[in-house]
């Protein structure tokens, strides 16, 4: 296990509040003790077996000093040392012989854990790493009502960590000013996407905003106005207004932007997509490769 994947994984569980103290402090103390006092963890090459290669520097977690460096703890006395616990602990399954793990066993402990105990399984999926979420469906012991219920129970427990006024019913005059906000977002040429209850840092200058989101069926109107900054800054030119024609150009600039965007948005909302007909081969997953028969 390398110390940055430790650390995410960690840094994710406190973000979700799925409590993991065991894992925090057994963590703590292993990098505390091949740190020896250092200000950060060694870095060791190891062998990929697989691959045949070797890796680059890595800050393995198992790791042990030897001499003058440190070397990675080899795979054969990982294994050893955990037939070692196993033994000791003497955990039986249902035939009451000895039960053994794998390494990949706690990746699936871990997940099935974390899940039962309410972490979301796109979160989950994240700290496994795995691509696909349904990846992290299947590595999990539990069927989806259990992490249906789970979840639920992890929600209700936040909730009533939280103070109970945070989930009151609003006023009639608090949710007429939610609305309201949302209203003044509408603007001559689309809409304002800034976040809720935040001002307008660009004093109104729609056109310059990165923040609007113009709406293709208001092109004429941002013609026109395209149009009109056009003129104005030639009469500001023709009456030396050079202060005026450089705003001006920075608004037209903005305006030809902006209609470039709602052409962009017109043709994707106006391209069909062919999906095709499958065949029955593409259905059936299979072709004919046998011969035809003559009559």
């Amino acid at each position: 296990m390398v110390v940055e994947d430790a650390a995410a994984t960690l840094s994710r569980t406190t973000a979700e509040r799925a409590r993991l103290p065991e894992l925090a402090d057994v963590l703590s103390t292993i990098v505390a003790r091949i740190r020896a006092g250092g200000p950060r963890v060694p870095l060791v090459v190891s062998y990929d077996k697989n691959e045949r290669v070797y890796n680059p520097p890595t800050p393995l977690l198992f790791q042990w000093r030897r001499r003058l460096e440190n070397r990675p703890v080899a795979e054969s006395a990982l294994r050893g040392y955990l037939e070692h616990a196993l033994t000791a602990l003497g955990i039986k399954d249902a035939a009451g012989q000895p039960m053994r793990y794998t390494f990949h066993d706690f990746r699936r402990l871990f997940i099935t854990d974390a899940i039962m105990h309410g972490m979301p399984p796109h979160i989950a999926q994240l700290v496994a790493g795995h691509r696909d979420i349904n990846t992290t469906i299947g590595y999990k012991a539990v069927y989806p009502e259990e992490v249906i219920n789970g979840h639920r129970a992890f929600v209700a427990r936040r909730r009533a960590l939280r103070p109970g006024e945070e989930y009151r019913t609003p006023t009639d005059e608090e949710w007429a000013e939610f609305v309201g906000h949302f209203e003044h977002r509408k603007v001559s040429v689309g809409d304002c996407g800034r976040s809720y209850d935040t001002p307008c840092i660009h004093e109104h200058s729609c056109l310059r905003c990165p923040l609007l989101r113009p709406d293709p069926a208001a092109r004429p109107r941002l013609v026109l106005i395209r149009d009109n900054l056009i003129a104005r800054i030639t009469e500001a030119e023709s009456q030396r207004w050079l202060g005026e024609a450089e705003g001006l150009k920075v608004s037209l600039v903005g305006a030809e932007a902006k209609l470039a965007q709602m052409d962009q948005i017109a043709a994707r909302r106006g391209h069909a997509v062919d999906l095709g007909i499958p065949t029955f081969t593409d259905a059936a997953s299979r072709t004919c490769t046998s011969p035809p028969i003559s009559l």
